[in-house]
């Protein structure tokens, strides 16, 4: 969505995680972790972090900001990124990789197996509540989870909000400001072509 808001042209290459093509020999030689995405610099660089290659495209694509335009903004949109990242993705990948048979033995990214705990899938669950708790409260004060602007803060936000249905959560059925917030900004991905009609 970084690359689409920016009107960057980038050439992608697929990689089909359900074939396990991250684990391949040839990409692990690009990224030892057999995480997506990775972004290839003009350089021959690779960059393997999804924080790590936003600022790469804010730097080369400034406008429209996506990372903030002050110092607080710029703060601010790092800070909740983090939070969503840190409370909301690690929650749902808890419940979803400790509860999905295709995660039997996957439970973390790359290749080293480690095995499915039952036990974790509840705590997940109800991590992943306690952050779309944490998010309504932030938008019931903020117009975008970082402040007045979209920023890359919602853009992961709209990602793991949606991902959450992978775990049977509907984020958005109890808490107002988080569906109005979802409306609004599913109707600018659904532009891009990142969400059907």
């Amino acid at each position: 969505m970084i690359i689409a808001e920016k009107g960057i042209d980038i050439p992608k290459v697929t990689v089909n995680l359900f074939r396990m093509e991250q684990l391949s020999p040839e990409f692990l030689a690009i990224n030892p972790q057999g995480t997506v995405p990775v972004l290839e610099t003009d350089d021959g660089t690779y960059l393997t972090e999804t924080v790590a290659i936003c600022r790469y495209l804010e730097e080369l694509q400034p406008e429209p900001p996506l990372m903030g335009s002050s110092a607080i903004e710029k703060a601010l949109v790092l800070n909740w990124n983090n939070i969503v990242e840190q409370s909301g993705m690690i929650s749902i990948a808890e419940t979803l990789r400790n509860w999905s048979p295709g995660f039997r033995n996957r439970v973390f990214p790359g290749s080293t197996d480690y095995p499915q705990m039952p036990e974790l899938i509840d705590r997940g669950r109800k991590r992943t509540e306690q952050f779309f708790d944490q998010i309504e409260t932030r938008l019931q004060q903020s117009t975008y989870l970082a402040g007045n602007n979209f920023s890359l803060a919602d853009i992961s936000l709209l990602a793991i909000t949606d991902f959450a249905s992978w775990v049977e959560i509907k984020p958005t059925e109890t808490r107002p400001a988080l569906s109005l917030w979802h409306e609004a900004v599913s109707a600018g991905s659904r532009r891009y072509g990142f969400m059907p009609e």
